[in-house]
């Protein structure tokens, strides 16, 4: 099979042929038909995930996967009601089944979590082995392509405002800020509006053409923040919603100055979910984050449950895509262009 691997940190993959692999009795080989490309397969090229636990090479990127069931198991369960040929999408997070996070649902938080794309096997290669309890029928007349950048841009945003909404954090009568519109951004936007139980919704961003893909999917206001101050975005904030601060911010950017930006327009109690790392580090004022009583919420991909949820909205039509379809001999291409932050939406390679 053709697979793009990494054989040296902060190399460009190696496009090459390898054999197919074999799967274990409680495993599904997927044909991958789409894999979309994310920001986190740059870290990972970049050698940043080598600080939080060793990856050793080769390792096949891509973790947004869709495709179809080529082999199944012997001893997967008819109960699971799997066949050969089946539209499938690849859950995110293999848990190990038996700790308490895994217990309650959240296997993508299990200390011995395994995931795809970040070691043997990844969606940048023709076919990959998965445990059958983490792949999720989805109905054929679904695009794979659009299919693809659900089960992480889709994805994730979907869990860190569910988080907001639970928390109480939406409503009628408050204001949430989307921060960044790029490939978890344009669906963060939807569901905003989706989940904010009429919360006003506002975009903020750099670059004009993704704003206006924001304004397109619903956002209620769009702001360019482009060098512009924290107290003259909040001017420009008030202007529009009739209020400086923000009651909710989902954050899928995660950039230490789009963070302290985030924290500077933070209301009285406001809610902060963050979805992205672009950044490792932040530095912003605690007394206000206290006195204000102000909540932060780290929210990591999604489980099963929450990507059957996403699988859900896109089957009735509810989601909308901005995405560019690339071959596999483009991906060292399009991977540069995602490092440049050149890529409005998501790339999703197509075998």
């Amino acid at each position: 099979m053709k697979a793009a691997r990494i054989l040296q940190y902060r190399k460009p993959l190696v496009l090459e042929d390898i054999a197919i692999p074999d799967i274990q009795a409680d495993e599904v080989l997927v044909k991958v038909a789409a894999c979309g490309m994310c920001r986190s397969d740059v870290l990972l090229v970049d050698g940043f995930f080598q600080n939080y636990g060793d990856i050793p090479p080769p390792v096949i990127p891509g973790h947004e996967i869709t495709g179809t069931l080529a082999k199944i198991g012997s001893v997967v369960p008819k109960a699971a009601g799997l066949e050969e040929g089946d539209h499938v999408v690849v859950a995110p997070g293999w848990g190990d089944g038996v700790c308490r996070h895994c217990q309650a649902g959240n296997t993508h938080i299990c200390p011995n979590v395994r995931w795809p794309g970040f070691g043997t096997y990844g969606g940048f290669a023709e076919y990959i082995p998965v445990p059958a309890r983490y792949v999720i029928k989805v109905p054929k007349h679904l695009k794979f392509e659009e299919l693809a950048p659900l089960t992480d841009a889709g994805l994730t945003p979907y869990r860190g405002l569910k988080k907001i909404r639970d928390a109480g954090g939406l409503g009628p009568d408050r204001v949430i800020g989307v921060f960044g519109v790029g490939g978890l951004g344009v669906y963060a936007v939807q569901y905003a509006k989706l989940l904010g139980a009429g919360a006003t919704v506002v975009a903020f961003a750099r670059n004009p053409d993704k704003l206006a893909i924001a304004k397109t999917y619903g956002a209620d206001h769009i702001i360019d923040i482009k060098g512009k101050s924290a107290d003259d975005i909040g001017k420009e904030l008030k202007a529009a919603t009739g209020q400086k601060k923000l009651d909710a911010i989902i954050d899928t950017v995660g950039a230490p100055e789009m963070m302290q930006l985030g924290f500077a327009l933070l209301a009285i109690s406001g809610h902060y979910a963050d979805v992205g790392f672009v950044g490792d580090r932040i530095d912003v004022p605690l007394f206000p984050r206290v006195s204000g009583e102000q909540t932060f919420h780290g929210s990591f991909w999604g489980n099963n449950l929450d990507l059957s949820e996403v699988m859900a909205l896109a089957a009735e039509g509810k989601i909308q895509h901005t995405i560019e379809t690339i071959g596999f001999d483009q991906i060292n291409e399009y991977l540069d262009l995602c490092r440049d932050n050149a890529i409005v939406g998501r790339a999703v390679v197509k075998f």
